[in-house]
């Protein structure tokens, strides 16, 4: 089984996939990825899950095992976000996704299952933790 966390940014907005690569590589300083889980940054605002809710973001748990899991994070509001919150503001917004669904995944590596009880949470402290390490003086 291959292993990792890979970016795939090519139809994501393109300064959005430059914060997402970067934050990647130090997430993989963070937790290991024992099954490959690839992010997929999408063009649009918004997308439909498998089940037709609409979303931002999403994590993919196979039932299978043997399937990879993968997340999906929208990218198309970053313009309106950056007018909106600044750019910094605008970049941790999607870093946040990120982190949300990579503890979807890790929940999912150590239980099997995913709940939402205190992802919110210990995603933002995520994104904190890496701010820190990218903060210059």
């Amino acid at each position: 089984m291959r292993t990792g966390l890979r970016i795939r940014g090519s139809r994501g907005h393109p300064v959005v996939r430059r914060a997402v690569v970067r934050y990647a590589a130090w997430l993989r300083t963070t937790f290991e990825f024992p099954v490959r889980v690839p992010v997929y940054l999408l063009p649009g605002a918004t997308f439909p899950t498998s089940h037709g809710e609409i979303v931002s973001a999403s994590f993919f748990a196979p039932w299978n095992r043997a399937e990879e899991p993968y997340i999906r994070v929208a990218t198309g509001d970053y313009p309106q976000l950056r007018t909106e919150l600044g750019r910094d503001d605008a970049l941790a917004s999607f870093l946040c996704s990120v982190s949300h669904e990579v503890i979807h995944y890790r929940q999912w590596i150590e239980t099997g299952r995913i709940w939402e009880r205190g992802v919110a949470r210990r995603a933002s402290r995520l994104v904190e933790a890496y701010a820190r390490t990218t903060r210059h003086p």
